[in-house]
């Protein structure tokens, strides 16, 4: 049975065997490709993720400002949170960053006592030159190791908490052992 192509078809990737069409499919708001009809909202739906996500993490609550988070933390007498990770490739630091500081218990917790500051080390992704040196020198001054490694400082600056690794127990207990910590 001969194969029907759309009014508007365009043949796709011909070299590779038997005739491919992509085309328009007519009375539905769909793009077939071989017989398989996908729907153009599809590729919206894509494509609006896409800028959504990119927008959630420039509206982030992180700074990498060393300078402004200390000045934040001054003026509204709030911890200063120090997040030494390595984003992109130390399995460890996602697995924290998944369990606890993206959750709503943490976020809520932080937006009304800490100033989070996120000290990154990639190995995949470019970061500005100022920001890398800024971090290596913090990551000297608190003799950070290895990743992940928290330093929470009170607004004055002094080290109230260190803790390298991992932590268990998920958000609630993390919680826990920052509302321990003095402000100040």
């Amino acid at each position: 049975m001969p194969r029907r192509a759309f009014a508007g078809a365009r043949k796709v990737n011909a070299a590779a065997g038997p005739e491919r069409f992509g085309a328009l499919a007519p009375d539905c708001n769909c793009i077939e490709d071989a017989g398989v009809k996908i729907p153009r909202l599809f590729f919206v739906a894509a494509a609006v993720s896409l800028v959504f996500a990119s927008v959630t993490r420039a509206e982030s609550d992180w700074l990498h400002d060393w300078n402004k988070a200390q000045e934040q933390a001054k003026a509204n007498h709030k911890l200063l949170f120090l997040n030494f990770t390595g984003s992109d490739w130390c399995g460890w630091c996602i697995k924290l960053d998944k369990d606890i500081f993206s959750q709503p218990q943490f976020k809520n917790f932080a937006h009304d006592n800490l100033v989070l500051v996120e000290l990154d080390f990639p190995r995949r992704k470019s970061q500005p030159t100022e920001e890398r040196k800024q971090n290596v020198q913090l990551a000297q001054q608190y003799e950070v190791l290895g990743f992940p490694t928290i330093v929470v400082l009170n607004s004055t600056g002094q080290k109230v908490w260190q803790f390298d690794g991992y932590f268990p127990g998920g958000a609630e207990a993390f919680i826990q052992q920052l509302q321990k910590l003095p402000k100040g």
